[in-house]
């Protein structure tokens, strides 16, 4: 069975999440674009799950960055299709690149041995910096001519 369903703290963890933020929305400071910004989270994290994974399975490094990029954009892809929005993956977003960057850094951090959860984090983090940093700065790909 797919490894969510053998590990359910991938399926607890973002219902407890959504309860929460439920709950407690009215508390919550008031920030210009909290979706963008949850999202960046989320995004970190999936691509550091799918990329990892891959690396498990003993996928080879450009096996693993896709499928890294592939778990860390489906759900946003998703997401703004149900909410008939153009899908950011489809725009000038930095958000696949920033998957693309986190993916490989992950790859080479575990080639060269470093720990687990040390590269895990490091790759995760530097998804979602990046891409808070294209937000805040307003970074966008460019465009081909």
């Amino acid at each position: 069975p797919p490894f969510c369903l053998r590990n359910e703290t991938y399926l607890w963890l973002p219902v407890i999440v959504a309860l929460l933020v439920f709950l407690s929305h009215r508390f919550l400071p008031k920030i210009e674009q909290p979706l963008l910004y949850l999202d960046a989270i989320g995004l970190g994290t999936f691509v550091v799950i799918g990329t990892g994974k891959a690396i498990a399975l003993q996928t080879g490094p450009l096996g693993a960055v896709l499928m890294g990029v592939m778990t860390g954009t489906a759900g946003g892809v998703f997401r703004d299709i149900l909410s008939n929005e153009v899908p950011l993956i489809m725009r000038r977003e930095i958000y696949a690149s920033a998957c693309i960057f986190g993916g490989t850094l992950l790859v080479v951090l575990q080639h060269f041995s470093v720990a687990n959860e040390l590269a895990l984090l490091v790759a995760a983090t530097s998804v979602i910096i990046l891409r808070l940093l294209a937000i805040q700065l307003n970074w966008s790909l460019p465009k081909a001519t």
